[in-house]
């Protein structure tokens, strides 16, 4: 009985068995990043602690090192993921199918938006700034999809300039970096310039005001000269 028993039980152990979670290892990862932006957002890499990010994740401590090595590591896949997901919501715009002015004045809102929604992006920003840019400049899927989101207002504006309705000679690089800056200053100073304007630069109406004079102000630097 009992070798009988071996015999029919064979071709089932010779099987390898389905796995319980085939997606385990992506969830971890994903709880491991979202519980690490939390962290640093909160604490900066230097007071952000591994323990606290795998307690976070509900998580092993050895299975966080597994996946991403150390530390540094870690706050390299978080400032990655930050940045692609930004870039991610920015593709979805589909600037190509409005006309250059509507476009522009929508990626103006649409940064303006983000940081509001996600101020984890910008304290991560803070923190890289901080540290020159260490994990910035060593990682290639920063810096293909910093290109990638070049490529838009590069774009946008040829065909602005193509239908006539803005200037020629305009910097890309130097759009974006306005686009971000009148966006970026007034969020991450607000409450010393609430102080030194005397205005309450949060509420709706002043956030509202804020954001069509973003849109104004980028329409003017580069619309055409009348003719």
């Amino acid at each position: 009985m009992k070798n009988g028993s071996d015999t029919s039980d064979t071709p089932e152990k010779a099987k390898s068995p389905a796995p319980r979670h085939p997606r385990r290892p992506d969830r971890s990862r994903s709880r491991i990043l979202e519980a690490a932006v939390l962290e640093f957002s909160e604490k900066g890499f230097s007071g952000g602690r591994v323990d606290d990010i795998a307690e976070r994740a509900e998580i092993g401590k050895r299975m966080l090192y597994h996946y991403f090595g150390n530390k540094e590591k870690l706050f390299l896949a978080v400032i990655e993921k930050a940045y692609l997901d930004l870039w991610e919501a920015e593709a979805a715009l589909q600037l190509d199918l409005l006309p250059p002015r509507e476009a522009l004045a929508e990626l103006v809102t649409f940064v303006w938006r983000y940081y509001l929604d996600h101020p984890e992006f910008i304290t991560l920003l803070n923190e890289e700034n901080l540290l020159k840019a260490q994990n910035f400049r060593h990682s290639k899927i920063l810096r293909e999809g910093a290109a990638r989101s070049q490529d838009l207002v590069k774009e946008v504006l040829a065909r602005g300039v193509a239908e006539g309705v803005f200037r020629s000679g305009i910097d890309p690089v130097q759009l974006s970096l306005t686009i971000t800056s009148v966006c970026y200053y007034y969020l991450t100073n607000q409450a010393t310039s609430s102080i030194v304007y005397g205005r309450r630069l949060m509420t709706r109406k002043a956030q509202a005001e804020r954001l069509a004079f973003n849109i104004e102000s980028i329409l003017t630097i580069v619309q055409a000269a009348p003719l």
